[in-house]
Parts: C-alpha cells; structure tokens; sequence
C-alpha cells in the first residue's frame, strides 16, 4: 500500500516546542485523513530544529463509496415540501426518487444517494493546508509581504493582514509525496499561502545548504543524512549521551547525566558533535550546584565530575551543530570565554552572599509580600518557626534546632544566588549556613524542607528535616484554606495538591504519629485570625463536602453543624474541616497509588476519628490482608448477611435487644456464635489500642465458622418475638465486633 511524505521546512523552532509539535502534526493529519474515509497502517512523526516531518504508512488509495439511504415526504405531501426534499438530496427532479411503501405511514418518496470515494493524493491536497493553516503552536507569527495590511501604501498585491499564515517560524517550503514502494510516488499539490509542495528539502544549514530531491521516506532519512541532518530526536539524544560519556571518560570523568538538559540539546542541533572545554580550576571554589546551574543556563553545556572525589572538575561538555574544520577549537574557546565570564559573576554572587549572615538577611523578608491576604514572608517564617517548634517532639527534633531552622530557611531568598538561580533556593541557604557556623542538621534542614517537590523526590529522614518540612507544608495547607483559596477542579495555583502530598509521604515514610486534628487547635491562635467568612455557595459546598467525607467518615466526631448559625471564630473550624476532607482525598490518591483498593480506605475512614496518616494505612493494610484469604472473604460475607438482615429489620421497626441474653440461646450454633464473637471482640478491641491490627484481623478471620454454622442452622426471625429479638441483638454484635476495625459496609466486591 502507497505511504504519505509530508514535511514542513521552516526556521528554527524552539526546542521545547518541538516534541508537541511533531505529535500535533500526526494527530491531525491521520485524524484528517480518517474523517476524511481512508485508513492506514500506522504514522510517526519527527522533529529538528528545521523541520516538521511525518510519515503514515499504509494508506488507502481512496476512499470508498458512500451509500445512503434518505428518507423524504409522503407522494401526496405538498409540492414545496417535495422540492425541498429533491434539493437537498442533490435530485433534479421527482422521477430520480423511488416510491416506498409502509402500511402504516403509506407510499413516500426516497433518495437513493451515491456519494464515489475520491482519491488519497485529493483528500490529502485538503487535510494538509488546513493542518497548516490551524496548527496550534503555544506562539506564531506572520511574515514577509504577505503580512503586511491588504490595501496599505506599499503593500505587496499578495498581502492578507491578519489572514495571512501564522507559523513558529517563517515557512519556507513543503514536501509532500505519495505512491506505493514500486513506483515512484507523485507530488500532491497544494499551495499554502504563496508556498507550493514539491519533493525538495535541504540538508544541513551549512554543511549542505543545497535542495535535495526525495522520493519516499526511506531516502528521505538517508538524504538527510548524508546532508548532516539526524531526523530522529531520539537518536539524536543518543548520540550525544554515548559521545559525552565517551568524552569525559577518556579524560579520566564521569558525565552529571541532565535529562532535561539533554532533551533541549536534542533539540537545539541537526548534527550533534560533542566537544570538552575547560574553566580555571580557581572557579572549584564555589559549590557545584552554582557552576552546574550558570553553565546550563548560560551555554547548555553539560558538568562532568571527578570521580575519586565526587566533585565536580574543572571542564564541561558542549554539543555544537557543526563539523568545523578546525576540529571545533573556535566553538570551544568561544563557549570558554563566556563561561569564564558567567563563572566570574557566579562567584561575585556567592562571596557577596556569604558576607551577609543568614539571620541578617531576615528583615528583607518583611518587605516581600508572600500572598495579599496573609502577609508578608517575614510574617509566614515566624508562623512556621512556631509551628515547627511545636511539632519537634511530636518528629523527636530538638526544638531550639527545629525552630532556628525554620527562621533561616527563606533567607536565601533574597540573597544575589537565588536571585540569579531561583531553582538553588535551599541548597545555598545550606551552603550558607554551613559555611557560617551553623548546626549542621539545621543546615540539612534548611535545604530540605522544600522536599519532597514531587512523587519522585526523596522523603527527608532527619528529626529537625522533617519538623520544618512539615510546618512549611501545613502552614501553607492551614493559611490557603483560612483564606478559602482551595484548589478548584484542574486549577491549584499555589500547589495545596502537591503540599497535601507532600506531608502525608513526611508522615507515611518516616512513621509519624501526628494527628492533624490535634494539630489544628494547637495553632489556632496564629491561624485563627486569618480565617475569612465564607459566601452561602462555598457553605453549600462544605455542608456536601462534611457529609460525604467527615459526616460518614467521622474524622471531627458529632453531626454535621449548621453553618450558618456558627459565629465569625468558627470560620476557622470550618475550614480546618474541609481541609481534613482534603486529606482524606489525598490519601485515598497516593494509597490507590501504590495499590490499595479505594473501598478499603474507605471502610477505614468511617470509623471516625481517623486523622492519624499511619494508623489509617496500618489499618487498610491488614484489612487488604484478611481479604485476600479464604477466612476474610467468607467473613465479608457473614457480615453483609448480617448487615442486610439488621437494615431490612430496623426499617420495619422490628424490636431488637439492647444485649444478647444467654438465657435465650437455645441452639448449639447460636450459643458457639455468642461465645466466638465475645472473645473475637475482647481480643480485636486490645489489639486495635496496641495498634496491632493484623492481630485484631485475626481476631475477626476467627469468627468465619460460627458466622457460616449460624446461618446455616438458626432461623432469625423466630415465630417468638423475644428469640427474634436476642437473634438479631447476637447480629448486631457481629457488626459491631467487625467495626473495631474497619466499617465493612463500605467494602465492595
């Protein structure tokens, strides 16, 4: 089957445009194709900083012919109605319908329309221009004559204005061929804005400027490179990956790997040649992460590291688009003078900052504004101080250490390094604070309280890391909801997702035993003057939100309040509760993650009382546990039993007895069911106050015989209202025994 050429050749797009680009070009094309009747085998697209290309293999010769069957108006139906009907069918006159009969609508007029398929080569003459002319590049641009106002003085004939085509980059030509493997394909031919297809590209800019005349795909890539241009980006990120490490190892390094760096390396070259430069050894003074960031920023170069000392050497890693013929030496002297350059200010930023103790740099803070409605960063760093403090002993963090922490930690902030280098925010308050003279774990923390930033990003483990992580994250979480500046839907400007997250792996990994709940009053004197009142629309919304998930999951034990009579203070409480609400989602999201069933979180949370992170994991592990065994799901199914019995009896007002009656138990299996659940309950509610709850589980998984011998011998609803009664009390034991540790009605399956 014939395949599809098709590149657009412009100036240079913008690496990080690039990747999208090329998917854009193959949805919608292929998409345009298939609306259109054809199919295809399959497509790949592919990026350079010149060039848009794409290939779909496989494709129709045309499209197949339509048939459709259309229905008109009744034979006597008035004559307009008839014409009507004739013109939109594409019928000249009556005799070109067929007369169809039904018994009960009677004989109507139908249209037999026949719409032939068109040839591949016409329909990709449509789908093309209009790719072009509507491609959705994040910017674009108009240029040359054709741009200019229609009808301004001086304006070219062919000018359009605004209609003129928009593209990243001035559009230079479009190769566009199409025919099977053994014939030459043909030349679609459209005209895009003034510029014609053909079956021309070029190779590199200067290495081989000249047109070159393709065919097909396969001499398309082999014309490419023998003109010095790499079509696939991936190869292209090999090449130059396999030729840095080759470099810096036969200078006795090892590469600092960039992903991203590498990515927009790929994309900024059509002929990757790697070269090694060096800097003044005298530059070494000044940390890794600075050089590692002024050179990347500055030349997209890649750092290489000593590998007997960890540090990084005195040489990096460029990749130029070019074979020069002096081997490359005026491309690396050139990026070893701006280097040089960049390297001075660098350490002109770093011997200026560390002249100025972190503690002294505190007062710049009050004059940043962190948010209009919570004050200043000064203000925001005595909140987290305070609350840092408070959680040291609850993280075993010396609080002296965990509060100073936290007072430094936003210092660098306004220091010449981070000015220059936001993304070193952290790392040069470390820096900073250890060349200083400060306690090393508050250093560590100052670094790593903005951790973890992502699902991928470690957890901190020291005690003072992890007081100041926590605080940074909970006073944020605890100030946005105050404002009621939740995160809505898809948008979360200020990353409440991400910091909800974020303490709950702080809590999670490290087994911190904190109670959110807890937490909350304990600040509320800080956090408290903050909270605003809320609109009657966000009221609706938190009364839906408490009962779904504090109402039923009872993590603030008590009914649901009535919103609207509770005082100015309580603005506070009611958002503290939809913030818990907001945690409880959360980590439903990152359990899921790893693999826990939703239902069984669920089924914890609706104990209530649930705001300790560990407990609630610990619990939905071993509840995942006994369900996947035998005992646990038969058990599961006694319950339900049960369960259904007591709801259907309740609703009718059926009397059940406040306690089980041993008196009353006539039969073997009851009294074996009276006495199992008596023990099972006894030794699940100790187990579940030491937190052993694989041990409660077990418990509970004791009580699979009796529950299945009860139902299988032991009618509930006894003729004699008193046993009716005993019996359905001895069930409402069974559900209760269950609940110790977990609601079992929320469990699916």
């Amino acid at each position: 089957m014939p395949d599809l050429l098709l590149e657009l050749f412009s100036e240079e797009i913008p690496a990080r445009m690039q990747a999208k680009a090329a998917d854009d070009l193959r949805q919608m094309v292929t998409g345009g194709l298939v609306d259109a009747g054809l199919t295809y085998e399959g497509a790949k697209a592919f990026a350079t900083p010149r060039r848009l290309a794409l290939t779909v293999h496989g494709l129709t010769t045309r499209s197949p012919d339509l048939r459709e069957e259309r229905k008109g108006p009744r034979v006597d139906a008035p004559e307009g109605a008839i014409q009507g009907f004739l013109r939109s069918a594409g019928l000249s006159s009556r005799a070109e319908a067929r007369v169809a009969s039904d018994p009960k609508k009677g004989d109507f007029l139908v249209a037999d329309i026949v719409r032939p398929g068109r040839p591949a080569e016409e329909i990709i003459a449509e789908v093309v221009p209009r790719v072009v002319r509507s491609f959705p590049w994040p910017k674009s641009m108009r240029w040359g004559a054709r741009s200019a106002p229609a009808g301004a003085p001086g304006a070219a004939a062919e000018a359009k204005g605004p209609e003129s085509l928009r593209w990243v980059r001035p559009l230079q030509s479009i190769l566009c061929t199409f025919g099977p493997e053994t014939e030459d394909p043909v030349v679609v031919a459209f005209e895009v804005d003034g510029i014609a297809s053909g079956n021309e590209t070029r190779g590199h800019r200067f290495m081989a400027p000249q047109p070159v005349r393709v065919r097909r795909f396969e001499d398309y890539v082999a014309s490419l490179e023998r003109g010095r241009v790499v079509l696939d980006p991936a190869r292209r990120r090999d090449i130059i990956l396999t030729d840095a490490r080759n470099l810096a190892f036969a200078a006795g390094l090892e590469l600092v790997e960039d992903e991203g760096l590498l990515q927009e390396v790929a994309g900024l070259v059509e002929w990757p040649v790697v070269l090694m430069g060096r800097f003044d050894e005298d530059f070494l003074t000044v940390p890794d992460a600075v050089i590692r960031a002024t050179i990347r920023a500055n030349q997209k170069c890649f750092v290489v590291r000593d590998p007997a000392t960890g540090r990084l050497a005195n040489r990096f890693v460029l990749v130029a688009n070019i074979e020069a013929s002096d081997g490359g030496a005026t491309i690396v002297a050139g990026n070893e003078r701006v280097i040089r350059a960049r390297l001075s200010d660098a350490r002109f930023f770093f011997e200026g900052d560390l002249a100025v103790k972190l503690a002294d740099r505190l007062p710049k803070l009050d004059a940043i504004t962190f948010h209009e409605k919570l004050g200043t960063q000064g203000e925001r760093v005595r909140r987290v101080a305070a609350l840092a403090r408070a959680l040291a002993p609850v993280v075993g963090a010396d609080p002296e250490k965990a509060e100073r922490a936290a007072r430094l930690a936003k210092a660098d902030l306004v220091s010449g390094m981070v000015g220059e280098f936001p993304e070193l925010q952290g790392h040069m308050g470390r820096v900073y604070a250890e060349a200083q003279g400060e306690d090393h774990e508050v250093a560590a923390a100052i670094e790593d309280h903005y951790r973890p930033q992502g699902p991928s990003d470690r957890v901190p483990s020291a005690a003072v890391s992890i007081a100041v992580a926590l605080a940074d994250k909970l006073d944020t979480l605890f100030c946005f909801w105050a404002i009621a500046e939740e995160p809505t839907g898809s948008k979360d400007p200020f990353a409440l997702r991400r910091a909800a997250l974020g303490v709950i792996r702080l809590v999670i990994e490290n087994g911190v035993r904190l109670s959110l709940l807890a937490t909350a009053y304990a600040i509320q004197d800080r956090y408290r003057p903050l909270a605003v009142e809320r609109t009657g629309e966000w009221r609706d919304a938190l009364e839906t939100a408490y009962k779904r998930n504090l109402g039923s999951a009872g993590m603030i034990a008590g009914p649901s309040p009535d919103l609207d009579k509770l005082g100015a203070e309580e603005n506070y409480w009611r958002a503290v509760k939809s913030l818990l609400a907001f945690f409880a989602d959360r980590l439903k999201v990152q359990l899921r993650e790893a693999g826990a069933r939703h239902d069984l979180v669920d089924a914890v949370f609706a104990l209530g009382g649930q705001d300790d992170l560990v407990s609630i994991v610990r619990r939905v592990e071993a509840l995942g546990a006994l369900l996947s065994t035998d005992d646990g799901a038969n058990l599961l199914a006694g319950y339900r039993r049960a369960a259904n019995i007591l709801r259907a009896e309740e609703k009718k007002g059926t009397r059940v007895a406040e306690r089980v009656d041993p008196a009353l138990l006539a039969l073997a299996e009851e009294k074996a069911l009276a006495t199992a659940v008596e023990a099972a309950a006894a030794t699940a509610r100790a187990t579940v106050a030491l937190e052993d709850f694989e041990g409660a589980m077990r418990a509970l998984a004791t009580l699979r015989g009796p529950v299945d011998a009860f139902f299988d011998t032991v009618l509930v609803n006894d003729p004699d209202e008193a046993v009716r009664a005993n019996r359905l009390a001895l069930l409402v034991s069974v559900r209760e025994a269950c609940h110790l540790v977990a609601d079992f009605s929320r469990i699916e399956g």
